[in-house]
């Protein structure tokens, strides 16, 4: 795009007429008369929400001088509900305190104000209007939330696929729409709104998974987030940590037991004293996991404090640590699998993470009608793992032999700033968006022999084992900047436009060495070579996309969009070696495009529902194929390059269903709903220079992905079941069925269709709650993954049945 057009298009986002508008504002106050912060505020008609600052004081902006419905609600006071008009000015709602309510009227007084499972069209300084986007409250699951258990968590939203562990939740594993489930490598992954993956661009993986225990919401915004929050194709996953209480202190302690000696502790401390307020906690796991060779240890502390300077104006610090140290079982070959998936024969594999974030951010809301907010934050972080990986699976791993080291230290920061103004055009209500972001990393990659022995010794052992074959040592110096902006603009009240673009400026480096070591057949060295290479890749490009949002009646929704995308070339793309992959020398960025289709809303009190159609377009996409080795070894392995060009589309579908609000009504402490969630996807991979590849499908894309479940409640007592079902899928380009050699490799061929069954179920008494379950009750053997790499390489068995039990104190 030529300079003119982008000024044009900058100007055109500048350039916006402003009219008076409405407001509703008002106070809230206890029946002592006191006021009271904090309230939630749902106005239902035009499906906005607010909260009363420290004075109790609330306002609204609205674009009709009309009646607007407005829901009050604050734990532990009874809900309040009153029509008011744009006439009614310093309101007075007064709310009772109430201290004996049961969990299910608890959670109907929620559903009242926190009903929409999708993001506002504005939230704070972020414009999500016309995007797809979905919202879990996580205080509304029943669900095993001591290990983070993907499949309930994220039950609810469509079309995603998961990469199982048996590491007690340790880390995030969600794909979808032929996107691999990796670490969450293709969603841009964030906590509060910063970057928590080890590098945006450069290992967008994520080793750190914020607790469920922790978590107020969890929000996903698919592909069109590539204009606001960076290119990843998936789109963004944000980890809402819970607020403070305004109450002066508040302590919860959860104790978790399950299975195979599985022993968990989350401690939160949290309160507000005036201007001053925080949340705490410490989270602690340990282990064995069901096969043997699998134990784990982990620590979380998390610390965020905030000061607000006046109703305006707010600063918030956070800090998150990290640790865990988990032994991997290894995979395994069919062979192996069919015959015992609870068997390992890694007994020297070993992982380690250490995370270090910290994030501070400023709020601010101008008198006249616009928000700013900046956020600094920053990653001192590392990875480290060593262990025997030959790709011949089945092989013996022998104590005494060489192990293979990789060690990645990460260290990053980045500022991002943004300033949202509203405005109205012809008396409707506009916004517009801008914001620019600084990025700056320095990570090193080394990767080397491996200590002899079965500890976790993290150490190079390039003594014992000079001519070791793979040993590289590389920095990794990227830098970042990008300019984005979106605006609303309101053509009628119920019809809206949003463009947007963003303009990225990325350079990744790539400096070091690498080490080519050939061997004659008695092991004696021919060739040792050092080659020194210094890549540099500096590209400046521009997205652009549209959204579309049509509300034809109050809280039904038909929206669409179309966002270009881009993922850029990981540096594990460029150097780290695994014994059963390759990455061809010219690997090249990814391009592509994303779109959605769909209607949203509720049907009285009684029915949510999202459906939607999709497309998602890759140009030069990565994928992997079976192949022999191009670097002249005689093992065949998985080669990654740019395959060509592939489509992935499909239908998808989620309804939750009250029935306590249909046939029940009059019962306020009974609930019971229903819900499915239905992914059906297609895909293809249209052309390919790489052999036996167009025509074939897509992997990670399974034609099927089901979820549907009930959970019901009586006063204190709230039960869940859940049944997952996903149809095969392929894990490569050639779309093999089965490993040629089922009992050498493991990591060819489909991941099987496979189902399981969840269920959970809680019990509160006064500060006492008690939670208890059972994942994968119907005891099913299945596998998510069959990895190239770490925790591999070969098929990575899901757990099989296990149990957990919670105890909750509050105090």
């Amino acid at each position: 795009m030529k300079l003119k057009d982008f000024s044009l298009l900058l100007l055109l986002f500048f350039t916006a007429n402003t009219f008076a508008q409405f407001t509703i504002n008002g106070v809230v106050l206890g029946a002592d008369g006191k006021k009271v912060a904090a309230v939630a505020v749902y106005n239902k008609t035009s499906a906005t929400k607010t909260s009363t600052n420290s004075n109790g004081e609330f306002s609204f902006e609205v674009d009709e001088n009309k009646n607007y419905e407005l829901v009050f609600y604050k734990e532990n006071y009874g809900i309040v509900e009153k029509t008011v008009t744009t006439s009614d000015s310093n309101l007075q709602i007064v709310l009772e305190k109430i201290t004996a309510l049961s969990e299910v009227v608890i959670n109907k007084q929620r559903d009242k104000v926190f009903a929409l499972n999708k993001l506002r069209d504005i939230e704070e300084t972020a414009i999500y209007a016309g995007k797809k986007t979905e919202v879990i409250a996580v205080n509304k699951l029943t669900a095993n939330k001591s290990t983070n258990n993907t499949r309930q968590i994220f039950a609810q939203v469509v079309g995603l696929t998961i990469n199982e562990s048996s590491d007690g939740g340790l880390q995030l594993s969600i794909g979808g729409r032929g996107l691999n489930p990796n670490r969450t490598s293709n969603f841009n992954t964030r906590q509060n709104g910063y970057d928590i993956s080890a590098d945006v661009l450069g290992y967008p993986e994520s080793y750190y998974a914020t607790p469920t225990e922790a978590l107020e919401e969890i929000q996903i915004v698919r592909g069109a987030a590539s204009l606001q929050y960076g290119t990843q194709f998936g789109g963004l996953v944000n980890f809402k940590i819970k607020k403070p209480t305004t109450k002066p202190f508040e302590l919860i302690t959860r104790n978790t037991v399950g299975s195979y000696n599985l022993v968990t502790n989350f401690t939160s401390i949290s309160g507000t004293n005036g201007k001053f307020s925080y949340y705490s906690f410490y989270n602690f796991k340990q282990g064995d996991g069901f096969r043997p060779n699998s134990d784990f240890n982990s620590k979380n502390y998390f610390a965020n404090l905030n000061y607000q300077f006046t109703s305006n104006t707010s600063l918030h610090f956070d800090y998150t640590y990290f640790n865990y140290l988990a032994q991997q079982a290894g995979g395994l070959t069919d062979v192996m699998f069919n015959e015992n998936p609870e068997q390992s024969n890694r007994s020297r594999n070993w992982f380690a993470v250490n995370w270090n974030l910290f994030a501070l951010r400023l709020k601010h809301k101008f008198a006249n009608n616009a928000d700013f907010s900046l956020q600094l934050f920053g990653l001192d972080a590392s990875r480290k793992t060593v262990g025997y990986r030959s790709n011949r699976v089945s092989s013996e791993d022998i104590d005494g032999t060489v192990r293979d080291l990789i060690a990645g230290d990460f260290v990053n920061y980045g500022a991002e700033a943004r300033y949202l103004k509203r405005y109205q055009i012809k008396g409707n209500n506009s916004a517009f968006l801008i914001g620019a972001k600084y990025y700056q990393s320095r990570n090193t990659g080394i990767q080397g022999p491996g200590s002899a022995g079965s500890d976790a010794n993290f150490h190079l052992a390039t003594d014992d084992f000079p001519f070791y074959a793979n040993q590289s040592d590389y920095v990794f110096p990227n830098i970042n900047i990008s300019l984005f902006g979106e605006n609303i603009f309101k053509v009628s009240p119920k019809f809206s436009i949003t463009p947007g673009f963003r303009f990225e400026k990325i350079r990744t480096k790539a400096e070091g060495s690498y080490r080519k070591i050939n061997l004659d057949l008695a092991g004696n060295v021919i060739l040792d070579e050092t080659i020194v290479e210094n890549n540099e890749k500096d590209r400046n490009f521009l997205l652009l996309g549209i959204g579309f949002s049509y509300k034809p009646q109050n809280r039904i929704e038909f929206y669409g969009n179309v966002s270009q995308n881009y993922r850029s070339v990981t540096f594990n793309d460029i150097r780290t070696v695994s014994p059963s992959q390759v990455i061809a020398n010219d690997i090249t960025d990814e391009k592509g495009y994303t779109s959605d289709i769909g209607v949203r809303g509720q049907i009285g009190n009684k029915i949510t529902f999202d459906s939607s159609v999709y497309a998602l377009y890759y140009d030069d996409k990565i994928g992997e194929y079976e192949a022999q080795n191009p670097n002249g070894a005689a093992a065949v392995v998985r080669f990654r390059d740019n395959i060509g060009t592939a489509i992935t589309y499909g239908f998808e579908t989620m309804i939750d269903w009250s029935l306590s609000n249909t046939f029940f009504n009059q019962n306020e402490d009974f609930s019971w709903n229903l819900f499915t969630n239905t992914a059906i996807t297609n895909s293809e991979y249209l052309k390919s220079n790489a052999p036996n590849i167009e025509g074939n499908k897509v992997e990670f894309v399974p034609l099927y992905n089901i979820k549907s479940g009930s959970a019901i409640g009586y006063k204190n007592f709230m039960a869940s079941l859940q049944f997952t079902y996903v149809s095969s899928q392929f894990s490569e380009a050639n779309n093999s069925v089965t490993d040629t050699n089922d009992n050498t490799y493991g990591i060819f061929g489909q991941i099987p269709a496979y189902y399981v069954a969840d269920i959970s179920t809680s019990y509160k008494w006064k500060r006492f709650k008690l939670e208890a379950g059972i994942n994968n009750f119907t005891n099913n053997s299945y596998f998510t993954r069959r990895a190239t790499g770490y925790p591999g390489p070969g098929i990575i068995p899901s757990d099989n049945r296990t149990f957990y039990a919670t105890l909750e104190f509050t105090f």
